[in-house]
């Protein structure tokens, strides 16, 4: 007895693997038929099968759209019918996109963190008053914060203070002023708690790793 094996490397290419052989054997047949009201209605009902392959994506915009495109794509562009949407092209497939435009930011005290530098920059956009001071010190409070989390020592304020100075271009000077930011104690209490609880948490684990459950 002779059987008809079919192997992968005599196969046809899977243009969208996710859809599986079926769908690219029903989208060849497609395209073999000569009849252009017949492959229409072919490629309507290849379209209701993919749609049922992705009920979860039934509330999703154009989702129509982009089943017909998919469907193109499957035959390799060699499908001829009657689409409700504009045919994509094979250039327009192998078309590279845009690069995105990353941002290049270089801090030199890095331990603040990219962000730090936008906050301050908002800061200065301010009108002067007490809404803009009281936003300068929780700026100088995080910029505190953010140098405890890597340098456990305590931390002078006037070092906080010279860091926002040189970052804001010399545009805010805390030195001139008589108030002091929050205690190192008080910024990284929130983070000593969360640590115990972490270490608390283990800590049961490996107690009650060998107690028997009944």
């Amino acid at each position: 007895m002779t059987y008809d094996l079919e192997y992968n490397s005599e196969r046809s290419t899977l243009h969208i693997p996710e859809y599986g052989r079926h769908i690219q054997k029903m989208v060849e047949y497609a395209v073999s038929i000569k009849d252009e009201e017949e492959r229409n209605k072919v490629a309507k009902s290849i379209i209701a099968v993919m749609g049922n392959l992705n009920p979860h994506l039934r509330d999703v915009p154009d989702f129509q759209h982009k089943l017909w495109d998919q469907l193109f794509i499957i035959s390799d562009f060699k499908l001829e019918v009657d689409s409700p949407y504009p045919k994509p092209s094979r250039e327009m497939l192998e078309e590279s996109p845009a690069p995105l435009d990353y941002p290049q930011n270089h801090p030199k005290y890095r331990f603040y963190g990219n962000n730090i530098k936008r906050m301050i920059d908002a800061a200065l956009k301010f009108e002067e008053g007490a809404l803009k001071e009281a936003l300068i010190f929780n700026i100088a409070n995080h910029m505190k914060k953010c140098y405890l989390n890597w340098n456990r020592d305590t931390v002078e304020d006037k070092v906080i203070f010279d860091h926002l100075f040189e970052l804001s271009n010399g545009q805010i000077n805390l030195n001139k002023k008589e108030e002091d930011l929050a205690e190192a104690s008080d910024l990284i209490k929130g983070n000593n708690k969360k640590q115990y609880n972490k270490n608390k948490s283990k800590k049961n684990y490996r107690n009650n790793k060998g107690r028997k459950r009944y």
